[in-house]
């Protein structure tokens, strides 16, 4: 992986990027070759840096560093399954179809708790199934990237408006991490509806992503918004806090379990406990609960580098002194803290998620 600077002019604002413009698939004309470019979000908005991936192997290391992050990991599956298709061109079908696994393989088990890519590897590797020559693979597979980046956007503008819903016009939410398109189609969904909201954002130590994405997309879609730490979760959810009344918590999920439990970035599962203390709904975003879960028991939690806890976007804040730190980078929430889980079918009692699949094998 390489970096690419992009200047940036001073007292200049930094303009939201996300959904497809954060990950671009490139050619070079006079080679031919491709590679991926991901925005950097561990230096965003600060920084606009890209890193350049050359192949599917080195879209997955980003992935797994943290380069891109929420709905990010998706588009940059899709686009490492672009590049795994178009630099397959040369093999025969077989020998394609094995470097598309292979590159599947890599790209859905970078996060093991993020689901995205698992669902974007699902989804192509089962298209390109019929292929009987390389260039119909290439094809399939190509028009499957398409169809599930037109898809994710879709089912993201219909649970932005189930979320809406929810919400009543003037409500204060806190959010916790970053939501990316959740969080700008619920805004464009409020906008529609003739709603406002204030925000709440937790800083989301350690890659600070509240703080410098949530808060920033917010404030791009002219929203207010008032940047907490992370330990002030439970005082800005408790009732008579000087910041004002706290309307409802309010999530993205990495994933759903088929007993309604959530796991999304650690931390949330301490601001669910406070909400529930003090009767604040909590609601959960996730376009659709993991079928292939039945409990809290069956997801895997990421356990990153604990040493990434002793610095904060690389300067090292704990002591010296200190070399032990513990980091799982998510934590799960059972359905007894959850109030609605939001999809794009609707949302659901945490106990009744399941239902959420009625009818599709009818």
């Amino acid at each position: 992986m390489t970096h690419i600077d992009e200047p940036r002019r001073a007292g200049a604002r930094q303009p939201v990027a996300t959904l497809d413009d954060s990950v671009r698939l490139v050619s070079d004309e006079r080679s031919g070759a491709h590679a991926v470019l991901i925005l950097d979000r561990r230096v965003f908005p600060e920084h606009t840096e890209w890193v350049r991936a050359e192949t599917p192997l080195e879209v997955a290391e980003a992935i797994r560093a943290m380069v891109t992050q929420s709905s990010g990991p998706l588009y940059a599956a899709y686009a490492g399954l672009e590049l795994a298709a178009l630099q397959a061109r040369g093999l025969t079908v077989d020998a394609a179809r094995a470097s598309m696994a292979a590159a599947g393989h890599a790209l859905a088990t970078a996060r093991p708790t993020n689901g995205h890519p698992r669902e974007a590897v699902d989804l192509v590797l089962h298209a390109i199934e019929p292929a009987t020559s390389t260039t119909e693979l290439v094809e399939r597979a190509i028009a499957a990237v398409r169809e599930g980046l037109d898809e994710y956007h879709e089912r993201s503008r219909r649970l932005a408006r189930h979320a809406v819903e929810l919400l009543p016009d003037g409500a204060r939410i806190l959010t916790h991490c970053w939501m990316d398109s959740y969080l700008i189609e619920l805004v464009g969904a409020a906008n529609e509806a003739g709603r406002h909201y204030d925000w709440v954002a937790t800083e989301t130590r350690p890659y600070l992503q509240g703080a410098r994405l949530t808060a920033h997309t917010l404030r791009e879609l002219g929203q207010n918004v008032t940047l907490i730490t992370d330990g002030m979760g439970a005082a800005a959810l408790a009732p008579g806090s000087s910041l004002g009344p706290i309307d409802a918590l309010v999530t993205a999920a990495d994933r759903v379990s088929l007993d309604g439990s959530i796991a999304n970035k650690v931390g949330t599962l301490g601001l669910a406990i406070a909400a529930n203390a003090f009767d604040v709904p909590f609601y959960a975003l996730v376009q659709t609960p993991d079928a292939t879960l039945a409990s809290s028991a069956d997801i895997v939690i990421e356990d990153r580098d604990p040493a990434e806890v002793l610095s904060t976007l690389g300067t090292r804040t704990a002591s010296g002194l200190v070399t032990d730190a513990w980091y799982p980078a998510f934590d799960v929430t059972p359905p007894r803290f959850v109030t609605r889980i939001v999809t794009d079918r609707g949302d659901f009692a945490p106990g009744s998620i399941a239902d959420y699949f009625a009818g599709e094998n009818s």
